[in-house]
């Protein structure tokens, strides 16, 4: 239906004769006719400027949908003018004109491929090993799932990964990084969509209208983009039938045709769900002569899903995601201490391109409450709140 518009404006716009011909006059030089009659030569440069104008059409139609498909003509050569005509300046404008109201609903890249997806794993490395403090477990796992997903050449499932530990550890930051490396526009991008549950869901009355919002945002996004996060943060408060309604998309998926690329998805679930089991074993395992370094999933992981599915504040451990094995790794954030908490207070300094001094990040990192009671090891809201305590020490 485009192309038949594309080929109507050209029509009325290209002049009804070819550049370069002379007035058809239907008689020889002897004076006799040996031609049709006189209408017949106007019908004749008629259908010459409709073969004309239909190839001009065609040239457009492939130029345009180039522009908007870039994998559509991966291996078929550039759209050129037909031979002897140039391409009229006011039909290119127009064309630019409609590729650029197109493109508002879809990006168009140049190129091939979606450039809305950047998969910087480079970057994210990066990130996890300079910005991160004090979680070498959750920077080391969280790094090789992704790294594995996505260097995968046939994903057979989605990714899943479920954040645990205290407030303010860097579940939320995490996420975060991985929307930013990942995508162009990080948690703004069209192929990312975060749900929190006490914002997105508050009503359990209302689980089967959330349920229908879900599945529809869900689609929507997916039929976007080939590659797709989700977020859930505060995932141990979604009501079960929300909880259930995931556990399709988590399932193995049935191979695809041969040569079709599989659409990629990556669910992140961030829950505060056995914070206090993790406090627990790092802080016996410091006091046993392990250092914070020599701590492994071996010392976490058990008692970590043995909380998370002994709960009953939650449905998320009673869930089939649980139960049926459909989430890939349980990621422990630590409970963070002093001096984790002091370079938190840097970079919020250097975040905002403020000045500070060593004298100013001990106080605002001391004015953290600290427990157990008698050891003050562990900041008990990890780096929370501390943007907002750098403006007590501002001039």
């Amino acid at each position: 239906m485009l192309g038949g518009t594309l080929w109507l404006l050209l029509l009325l716009l290209l002049p009804l004769r070819p550049p370069g011909t002379q007035g058809h006059r239907g008689a020889t030089s002897s004076g006799q006719n040996d031609e049709k009659p006189a209408a017949w030569p106007g019908v004749q440069r008629l259908k010459e400027h409709l073969r004309t104008v239909g190839t001009l059409s065609r040239q457009y139609w492939g130029f345009f949908s180039c522009t908007v498909w870039p994998d559509h003509c991966q291996d078929q050569e550039a759209p050129a003018p037909p031979l002897g005509w140039s391409l009229p300046l006011w039909g290119r404008r127009s064309l630019d004109r409609l590729t650029e109201w197109f493109c508002r609903f879809q990006d168009c890249c140049t190129g091939g491929g979606d450039c809305r997806i950047s998969n910087n794993l480079t970057g994210l490395e990066s990130d996890l090993r300079v910005r991160l403090h004090g979680q070498h477990l959750a920077s080391e796992l969280v790094l090789r799932a992704v790294k594995g997903y996505l260097e995968k050449p046939h994903g057979d499932k989605a990714l899943a990964l479920s954040f645990h530990g205290w407030s303010g550890t860097g579940k939320n930051f995490v996420a975060r990084m991985l929307a930013e490396n990942l995508y162009r526009d990080g948690l703004r991008s069209d192929c990312v969509k975060m749900f929190i549950s006490t914002f997105h869901f508050p009503h359990p009355k209302y689980a089967d209208v959330y349920k229908e919002e879900m599945r529809w945002q869900m689609q929507e996004t997916r039929w976007r983009c080939q590659q797709t996060m989700f977020i859930f943060d505060e995932a141990e408060k979604l009501h079960p039938g929300l909880l259930e309604l995931l556990g399709p998309h988590l399932e193995p998926r049935v191979p695809e045709a041969q040569g079709v690329e599989p659409p990629r998805t990556i669910f992140l679930f961030l829950s505060n769900l056995g914070g206090s089991v993790i406090n627990k074993e790092v802080l016996g395992l410091l006091k046993a002569g392990w250092s914070r370094e020599e701590i492994t999933m071996q010392h976490l992981e058990t008692p970590l899903q043995a909380e998370i599915m002994a709960s009953t504040d939650s449905s998320f451990g009673s869930s089939r995601l649980v139960k049926e094995n459909l989430v890939d790794f349980f990621v422990p954030f630590l409970p963070l201490e002093y001096h984790h908490v002091r370079l938190c207070v840097r970079d919020a300094f250097l975040s905002q391109d403020l000045p500070y001094t060593e004298e100013a990040l001990d106080e605002i990192a001391k004015m953290m409450t600290y427990v157990p009671e008698e050891e003050r090891l562990f900041s008990s809201q990890g780096c929370k709140s501390i943007a907002q305590r750098i403006n007590l020490f501002l001039p």
